[in-house]
């Protein structure tokens, strides 16, 4: 089971993302924008963290860009989660250190797809 922190500013996506990867088998921790992204990530040294971008505070590029290269947390992964869906954003989010970037609208296979390819499977194994 991966630790997987969720970053977006709208509750409706945090619980929509949430369920995915609960339904996943893994922990769902959340920050409700970027600067509280950047503690979580700190303080809870999570396997994964889907990032939104556009979020008040901080944005999900800075928070990315910080996180990915402080020392303490630039072996976590991030993946941006957004509706910004230019090239230039896509360019500009893999600059920043993100590993992946999915958009908004994204379906649950997406998002399931987008994880496992990030940090492999990390699921539980199934009770037999």
């Amino acid at each position: 089971m991966a630790r997987i922190l969720i970053v977006d500013d709208s509750p409706s996506q945090l619980m929509g993302i949430r369920r995915i990867v609960e339904k996943l088998g893994h922990q769902a921790l959340t920050a409700e924008d970027g600067q509280a992204g950047v503690e979580a990530a700190k303080r809870e040294l999570p396997d994964l963290i889907l990032m939104d971008v556009v979020m008040p505070n901080l944005n999900g590029f800075q928070a990315t860009r910080s996180i990915t290269r402080d020392p303490a947390t630039k072996h976590i992964p991030v993946v941006l989660v957004t509706t910004k869906d230019q090239d230039t954003d896509r360019v500009w989010g893999m600059r920043q250190g993100a590993k992946a970037y999915l958009t908004k609208p994204f379906s649950e296979v997406e998002l399931s797809d987008t994880i496992v390819r990030t940090i492999g499977d990390q699921a539980p194994p199934a009770a037999e």
